[in-house]
């Protein structure tokens, strides 16, 4: 059994989408950012840098003590070399596929949130810091559609690239991209959202949305300052 410490963003599907591939048994432990659950002990135990998704493998492959794990790239490895799925064996295979995952959790995830912070979130806004995301954004769009004129998936077969990549492609609307702008993007965002896992991924984390754009100032400071609740929660 899995615990997943997941909320419905970008780097928390991505690991629904995996386990919902994989049919890995797992049960969801909310970590409501906008509360400060992710400033609690219990949750700093697994994840020192205060940040979801993490998981508590129960179960690991050796038959031995638990596995806790921190960070989207690191449980997607994980999970994969635990299945034996969605990551290649041969070298150059798995070479293919870790390039573009890292390319994924250095590249992607932290300029696409950038763009959601400064576009949607920020108090004030600030048409540089907006323009810079943005742009950054689409290069990094136009870095995936070359490489999706090659080949179907990132990294040739459906893999963990393309199940780190895809949530962070699903705001494109927010990001201020249109993906007919990115033809072979468009196809390949198209065929992965189609998939049965990513639709019951995506269902597992519903009961969680709410809306982006209410959050009140003390949620505002605990989500964008980083900060733990000043109530004492931690």
């Amino acid at each position: 059994m899995i615990d997943l410490y997941y909320w419905p963003t970008p780097n928390g599907h991505k690991i629904t989408v995996f386990l919902e591939e994989t049919g890995l048994a797992y049960r969801i432990k909310p970590v409501d950012i906008s509360k400060g659950d992710q400033f609690k002990p219990e949750f700093l135990a697994i994840s020192p840098n205060n940040r979801m998704p993490a998981i508590v493998d129960r179960a690991p492959a050796d038959g031995g003590a638990e596995v806790a794990i921190f960070e989207s790239g690191a449980i997607l490895l994980y999970l994969a070399e635990k299945t034996g799925r969605l990551l290649p064996g041969d070298i150059r295979g798995r070479a293919r596929v870790l390039q573009w995952l890292f390319w994924q959790v250095g590249g992607l995830g932290p300029m696409a949130g950038q763009n959601h912070h400064f576009a949607k979130y920020a108090p004030a806004k600030i048409p540089y810091a907006i323009e810079r995301y943005r742009n950054e954004t689409g290069r990094l769009y136009g870095v995936m559609d070359a490489q999706l004129a090659k080949t179907p998936y990132l990294a040739g077969d459906y893999s963990i690239a393309d199940v780190a990549s895809y949530p962070w492609v699903v705001p494109h609307e927010d990001q201020g991209q249109d993906l007919a702008d990115f033809p072979h993007l468009k196809r390949w965002f198209e065929a992965i959202r189609a998939r049965p896992a990513v639709a019951r991924a995506y269902a597992a984390g519903a009961p969680y949305e709410r809306a982006r754009v209410d959050f009140s100032a003390l949620e505002r400071e605990i989500l964008f300052g980083q900060k733990p609740a000043r109530d004492g929660t931690k």
